[in-house]
């Protein structure tokens, strides 16, 4: 059941629209990313449904409840913040407790509930230190327990974790979908980080422009992007764009827009004369010193990037460039080097077929 229903709405600022007719469903419990470019309407959405800001048009459902009309302290919402808005001459204990006591909820039930919040984020023996003697993630950690002690509706996340390094952003992901589940509580969150939002999220909505592009799984945005954007946004592919010339044995054979011919196969079916767009991902690439048929396709290295788990190849075929990325399962270093002949393909199932 959806306890969070959008339809239709539309925002802008000054005469800039930056929501076109947006329409968003999530399910009790369920963990959504909004995920996006700058500028693309991701917070937006989050100080609607906050009710910071008003919508121009469109209705926003909680429970079934319309609430476009209800004022922000009503709405029981909990946010955290890009910079996460400590008080800073409070102690952790107080900040967390803040809304409880705006609630008008006695002194010591607040500290209670203040306390078994900090245990879940665990900063237990915190609790009274101030935010400027706590690290990034521990300031992270407090602006979620404040959060989540309200026992709000919906958890709204504004790039929350932008502020901290990668490797505390990576452990804090973990720390995130650990606590979220514990907790039970439908979360919201918005981030520029496709990183983040795969390893994140039940869902993902992709935006663009103020509207949603795609909004599924994240196996299936990553594995079955429906254009060209998602397919850049989300990791990288190499795209070819052509009509198909002839079909032979089960395998295709692509006229890319700059005349060369390139051989492909694909499990969705195409008709020879369709003009169409395909992609695939560098990881799908499969590749080899010598032409076979599961590698026909023949290149050369242009540049050579280790990047510790994976070394990647900038590689010079039929007039485009391509990548192609390798686990590096040994120590043995690349396999390729530059101007270093290399010949490569990829099963049809890899194929994606793209809107134009």
């Amino acid at each position: 059941m959806s306890l969070l229903k959008i339809r239709d709405l539309c925002f802008r600022y000054g005469e800039k629209p930056v929501l076109n007719n947006l329409s968003l469903d999530v399910e009790e419990g369920e963990f959504v990313s909004l995920l996006g470019p700058s500028g693309c309407g991701k917070t937006t959405v989050l100080l609607l449904i906050a009710g910071f800001v008003k919508a121009e048009r469109g209705v926003i459902e909680v429970a079934g409840e319309t609430i476009n009309d209800i004022p922000a302290y009503q709405r029981n919402m909990g946010m955290v913040f890009q910079n996460y808005a400590l008080f800073p001459h409070m102690s952790v204990i107080d900040n967390v407790a803040y809304g409880l006591r705006q609630r008008k909820i006695n002194k010591a039930d607040a500290y209670r509930a203040a306390h078994e919040a900090l245990n879940l984020v665990q900063l237990k023996g915190m609790a009274n230190r101030t935010p400027n003697q706590l690290s990034g993630g521990q300031q992270q950690r407090v602006a979620l327990a404040r959060a989540i002690v309200i026992k709000p509706r919906l958890l709204l996340l504004d790039e929350s974790l932008s502020a901290l390094d990668r490797k505390l952003r990576i452990e804090m992901q973990v720390e995130l979908r650990k606590i979220q589940r514990e907790v039970g509580i439908t979360t919201l969150f918005v981030t520029h980080d496709q990183e983040e939002a795969l390893t994140l999220s039940d869902r993902v909505a992709l935006l663009r422009e103020g509207s949603i592009v795609q909004y599924d799984r994240p196996a299936v945005i990553y594995e079955q992007p429906k254009d060209m954007f998602v397919a850049s946004f989300l990791g990288k592919a190499n795209f070819m764009e052509g009509r198909i010339h002839s079909i032979q044995d089960g395998r295709y054979t692509l006229q890319l827009k700059n005349g060369r011919s390139l051989p492909i196969g694909s499990i969705q079916p195409l008709v020879v004369g369709l003009q169409c767009l395909l992609a695939v991902r560098p990881e799908k690439v499969a590749f080899s010193a010598s032409c076979s048929y599961d590698t026909p396709i023949q290149g050369n290295v242009s540049l050579v990037t280790y990047a510790g788990g994976i070394t990647q190849y900038g590689v010079i075929a039929l007039d485009q460039e391509w990548i192609i990325q390798s686990q590096n399962t040994t120590t043995s270093g690349a396999l390729f080097a530059v101007d270093d002949e290399i010949w490569f393909g990829w099963k049809p199932e890899n194929t994606l077929v793209l809107d134009s």
